[in-house]
């Protein structure tokens, strides 16, 4: 019985071996954020995003990879179709840098150059640590709003967030894959767009430019505990774009196409 569990053990053991692979790639694209300034749209696109990745490829259905990625999230009120948005006169600009670590399943056995299929679609998940710094611009200058506790709440600049998309891998040439994706973060933050919950009363700020940071409205809507973001307690921001990268395939890696 043990001898052949040892058997078994090996042949698994020796399948990976041949199927193991890594994987270097870069992506390009745009980043975009669902928020407290835009509620309704999961698509819209408010900056350039950039990023590197390692893999390591199991076979050729599961991989596990480490990546960098650089993007840029902002929104304003005053471009919104919500007339009390305008009001409310809200904006920030924050870029984004992820460190992450996500799994990726193929859908079709998938090896450039070595598998017999030359696409395939995948999904995606898995964690990251995102540091983010809201702005905004007030009076021609511009002010990191995190310093300022617009709401009396003092919030870190780094945040866990949690990876899942979707995406398509083509083979372009030889070892080189070609894959577009869409890839959201669920932020464990409500603060990517420093607005989460109520305005406070202005006697707290010492410094009247917090105060007025806080409320940008022409009239001063914001009476201390109104509603001024929208009390979901996470933001999320996203990348999307194409890829393109290199495996590097030993000996060992070989299937018949």
């Amino acid at each position: 019985m043990r001898r052949s569990l040892l058997v078994i053990l090996l042949l698994v053991l020796s399948f990976n071996l041949r199927a193991q692979t890594w994987e270097i790639g870069g992506f390009g694209g745009g980043s975009g954020y669902m928020g407290d300034l835009n509620q309704k749209n999961p698509l819209k696109v408010s900056g350039v995003a950039a990023g590197a990745f390692l893999r390591y490829n199991f076979n050729g259905y599961i991989s596990l990879g480490a990546g960098a990625n650089y993007g840029i999230i902002s929104a304003a009120d005053s471009v919104s179709s919500n007339q009390q948005n305008r009001i409310r006169n809200l904006s920030f600009t924050t870029r984004l840098l992820e460190a992450s670590l996500t799994a990726e399943f193929n859908f079709m056995e998938y090896i450039p150059s070595v598998s017999k299929n030359v696409y395939t679609p995948y999904v995606l998940f898995g964690i990251a640590y995102t540091n983010y710094n809201p702005r905004a611009n007030y009076q021609g200058q511009t002010y990191e709003l995190r310093y300022f506790q617009t709401e009396g709440v003092a919030y870190k600049n780094n945040t866990i967030a949690v990876p899942f998309g979707i995406g398509i891998k083509y083979n372009i040439a030889g070892r080189l894959t070609l894959a577009a994706n869409l890839s959201y973060r669920t932020a464990y933050t409500d603060y990517l767009d420093d607005v989460s919950g109520v305005y406070p009363n202005k006697s707290i700020f010492n410094d009247p430019t917090g105060a007025a940071l806080s409320d940008r409205s022409a009239t001063q809507i914001g009476a201390s505990g109104t509603q001024r973001g929208d009390l979901r307690p996470h933001d999320t921001y996203f990348f999307t774009g194409v890829s393109v990268s290199y495996t590097f395939i030993t000996p060992k890696c070989y299937y018949e196409r």
